[in-house]
């Protein structure tokens, strides 16, 4: 018999991928982990807002929320740009993030296809 943890429960709740309704704004790219024992799951997930002023805003606001419970953990993979045009349907990912380096803006790409399938969604590793 394979019980679901509860980390792995909260983790199945988790949106992979949440931005701004439009503009340009920074993202980052982070790696939530179960901290229950013989759990290792783990998931990928986008957040990205045009509030934060430093990729470390949304690091940090996110992952304060996550950690909260005690069951997960949470590590920034990256960082970079979005570019939201939804009257064009179409987002674009690149740069890259000084304090946490650049995302693997590949695997942001297919978190976000996921949230947005209709979009044309691309990227590259040009511009700040």
């Amino acid at each position: 018999m394979c019980s679901q943890t509860k980390a792995a429960a909260l983790m199945a709740n988790i949106p992979q991928a949440e931005i701004d309704p439009t503009g340009v704004f920074k993202y980052v790219l982070i790696r939530v982990h179960s901290k229950e024992e013989g759990d290792d799951s783990e998931m990928d997930i986008v957040r990205g807002y045009s509030w934060a002023e430093y990729h470390a805003d949304i690091y940090d606001k996110v992952s304060g929320k996550l950690e909260k419970g005690g069951l997960l953990d949470c590590e920034c993979v990256g960082g970079g740009r979005i570019k939201h045009e939804p009257a064009a349907k179409k987002i674009h990912i690149y740069g890259y993030s000084m304090g946490f380096g650049r995302a693997n803006h590949s695997v942001s790409m297919e978190k976000l296809k996921v949230r947005y399938p209709l979009y044309e969604v691309t990227w590259d590793n040009e511009g700040y």
